[in-house]
């Protein structure tokens, strides 16, 4: 099974990571331990800020992010899968430096949205400003015949970023509410989705009442990504 274990590069943050290995268990077709997924964590909340190198001259997280991917790799793991959008920033490098496939959150958020039948059209994307800023979302979706709607830089400032803030501090209840503004605010202007491109974010939304209006999960994404590369089809 060492071609079929699933690499998990994270820590970015903590808890997104045990979520991300809660649901890979919960997706996953089984009846005993042994149909389950074997899978290796690499979870090192130490890398530097993400969204802090992008946007403010923050350490560069790569080299951390390298010795994540050498840890996996010498773990024999077959895969890798990264349950955190804005350290796809450095997807091009990390990819670079491994013979691994990496599995593309964006990719995998794309082909939730596809099999909720929106194959086109407006979709909001929740994000770090990171993420947002790097374009993560936009380019990758755009090639895909989606467009984005993005928040506004004031209510990044005054209800997304600290919401995130709020999920990493363990404060999860308390970031729904500013959360489940932004997204009805998306929708509002004429999104047909939300992707919640910051896996902090499902985090924060699944502490309230359920939106009333089709939304990707980028945890659950990535997850039936790796199932779908652990169980490929034939």
């Amino acid at each position: 099974m060492a071609e079929r274990m699933l690499g998990v590069l994270g820590g970015m943050g903590p808890l997104a990571s045990a979520q991300f290995m809660l649901r890979l268990t919960q997706l996953t077709p089984a009846e005993r331990d042994q149909d389950h997924v074997p899978a290796v964590l690499w979870s090192d909340p130490r890398v530097p800020d993400r969204t802090a190198a992008r946007l403010s001259d923050g350490e560069d997280p790569l080299p951390a992010l390298l010795r994540g991917i050498r840890g996996l790799e010498a773990a024999g793991c077959g895969a890798i899968a990264i349950p955190c959008n804005t350290a796809h920033g450095w997807f091009e490098q990390m990819q670079a430096a491994t013979r691994l496939p990496i599995l593309h959150i964006v990719d995998a958020a794309a082909d939730e949205l596809a099999g909720q039948g929106l194959a086109e059209g407006p979709v909001g994307i929740m994000g770090t400003a990171g993420t947002l800023a790097m374009r993560l979302y936009q380019q990758r979706l755009d090639q895909r015949g989606y467009s984005c709607l993005v928040p506004d830089e004031a209510m990044m400032q005054r209800l997304v970023t600290p919401a995130i803030a709020l999920v990493k501090a363990n404060r999860v209840a308390e970031a729904y509410a500013p959360l489940a503004e932004v997204a009805g605010m998306l929708i509002r202007r004429g999104a047909r989705a939300v992707v919640l491109g910051c896996t902090e974010i499902p985090l924060g939304i699944a502490a309230g009442p359920a939106l009333p209006f089709p939304v990707v999960d980028t945890i659950d994404a990535l997850a039936r990504a790796a199932l779908a590369w652990a169980r490929p089809a034939g």
